[in-house]
């Protein structure tokens, strides 16, 4: 029943989106610098960010004359391998590694592949039980179902409301055949952050490696691998205002781990095929720069988010926070609206330039509930009405104060059209 409501809802808003525009039913908001410029408004960081400019700058030699192959001998072959070593260095000492622990993947999908895959594997005469928690990115998620195919047993831990895993259920999960743990750094659908300096002592009391997928953590938490007992770390550039496919993986030193790709002998034999030298000098780059700015980061985007969140409680009745108030990433900002469908808003907020999402990128041709907000207790009904807006460094208090201008009519207008929203008889009302 929820599936046809949810069909119907998209298919009548397509309609009146195409048919009506919101700008005409809403002349006071158009103004300059605004919709009637078309202004993008980019609140979807979770997603993805823009190269800055200066990894970009840094990039580009790396297209044009420094373009020699790593594994060649010749001066600009050399070039190329010294650059490759610049940024392992950087990755390095941006997550408390040594540069020989670090290992350059195409991204973040591929290296919590290789972490799973790699130590169950290497690890299969010791025992084949994983455990993960039911919140993990699809990229652990589907390469623990995968693993179960193999044979393997995986234990996923159940979250509590705020989406955090508990220290004493994964104690209570551990058993004489386990090998691997992978519980995420932050939450990408609701910024939630684990207990993972917790979560790591465990595992290495228990002396079972221990691994994150901190993709969306790298430039919004201070990481320090050593410190924080991990294992074994997922990153991805493009999360922290790096190229597209390019990321890394922190192997610690005296892991037993298979490879997952094999050929040549790149990457200290762990890693077959030609570097892509330019996505890694950025990454080296733009790592560097986002542990750099940390802090001014943090506090910029954490006060734009704070203002969001007020704002969009203080005018849209029947919304709620998803995630932990606190523990949670300064610029995710996850909402729920009753009575609406979540495909439907970005419909219209696309028309008017804000750019945000529904849960995962991975996961956005789907109109199935998000598999987080289902398991930190939402209901279908209200999951399907969720927003995710995730603020970065070039958002302003000018933009949050459009979409405070925006979403209220929006959310008003979706419902008007909603038949559950007509047969709840509810007006006004507050917000949990």
């Amino acid at each position: 029943m929820v599936t046809i409501y949810i069909a119907f809802t998209i298919v009548n808003t397509f309609r009146n989106y195409k048919n009506i525009p919101f700008r005409a039913t809403h002349p006071e908001l158009i103004r300059e610098g605004t919709m009637s410029e078309k202004r993008i408004i980019y609140l979807d960081h979770a997603a993805t960010t823009p190269v800055k400019p200066s990894v970009a700058d840094a990039m580009w030699p790396y297209m044009n004359d420094h373009f020699g192959n790593p594994s060649s001998i010749y001066r600009i072959a050399r070039e190329s391998k010294n650059a490759i070593e610049t940024a392992r260095a950087q990755v390095a000492k941006a997550v408390g590694a040594e540069p020989g622990e670090i290992y350059f993947t195409s991204g973040g999908s591929e290296s919590d592949n290789w972490a799973i895959k790699g130590i169950a594997f290497a690890n299969r005469k010791k025992g084949n039980h994983i455990i993960t928690s039911a919140i993990e990115h699809h990229a652990v998620l589907h390469t623990c179902q995968y693993l179960e195919k193999e044979g393997f047993s995986v234990t996923y831990l159940p979250v509590d409301r705020s989406g955090l895993v508990s220290p004493p259920d994964l104690e209570k999960a551990i058993t004489d055949k386990t090998i691997l743990i992978s519980v995420m750094y932050a939450n990408n659908e609701i910024g939630t952050i684990e207990p993972v300096a917790e979560l790591g002592a465990i595992a290495r009391k228990h002396k079972i490696p221990f691994h994150t997928d901190a993709v969306q953590a790298i430039g919004n938490v201070p990481i320090d691998v050593k410190g924080q007992n991990i294992d074994l770390l997922s990153l991805s550039a493009h999360k922290f205002y790096g190229p597209k496919g390019i990321g890394a993986l922190y192997i610690r030193k005296g892991m037993k781990i298979d490879n997952l790709i094999h050929g040549g002998g790149q990457e200290n034999r762990r890693r077959a095929g030609t570097e892509n030298i330019a996505a890694i000098v950025g990454l080296g780059k733009a790592i560097e720069l986002a542990t750099a700015d940390i802090g001014w980061h943090n506090s910029h985007i954490r006060a734009l988010r704070d203002r969001l969140l007020t704002g969009i409680l203080e005018k849209i009745p029947y919304a709620r926070l998803n995630g932990h108030p606190e523990k949670r990433l300064p610029g995710n900002l996850n909402v729920s609206f009753e009575f609406i469908e979540g495909e439907s808003m970005l419909l219209w907020l696309d028309d008017e330039g804000i750019c945000a999402s529904t849960g995962s990128a991975c996961t956005s041709g789907s109109l199935e509930p998000s598999h987080v907000l289902l398991a930190i207790g939402l209901p279908h009904e209200i999951a399907h009405g969720s927003l995710r807006l995730t603020l970065g460094d070039a958002n302003t208090e000018a933009d949050v104060d459009f979409v405070l201008e925006v979403l209220p009519k929006v959310v008003q207008k979706l419902r008007d059209m909603s038949p559950l929203y007509r047969k709840s008889g509810k007006e006004g009302g507050c917000n949990v």
